[in-house]
């Protein structure tokens, strides 16, 4: 339970960000499963989009991102 007005605000603040950003993680990691599954260049744009914004958002960082990109990019190599 807050005691100050600012911990109250800090605690409201804390909800809503882990609400979107838990919106943000569940459709980069639904992308990157759709792209796993099926591995087209459609959805290894949606995926790479997914990831940019959630890195952009601080929901991961740019590396985890860049290094799912990598590795997802190599699937469509191995699909043709």
């Amino acid at each position: 339970m807050p005691n100050t007005a600012s911990a109250t605000k800090a605690l409201r603040q804390s909800k809503r960000r882990k609400i979107i950003n838990n919106r943000i993680r569940t459709a980069y990691r639904t992308a990157v499963k759709k792209m796993r599954l099926e591995p087209t260049l459609e959805n290894m744009k949606a995926a790479a989009s997914t990831l940019d914004k959630a890195a952009k958002r601080g929901v991961i960082k740019q590396g985890k991102a860049d290094r799912l990109k990598s590795r997802l990019s190599i699937l469509i190599g191995k699909s043709k």
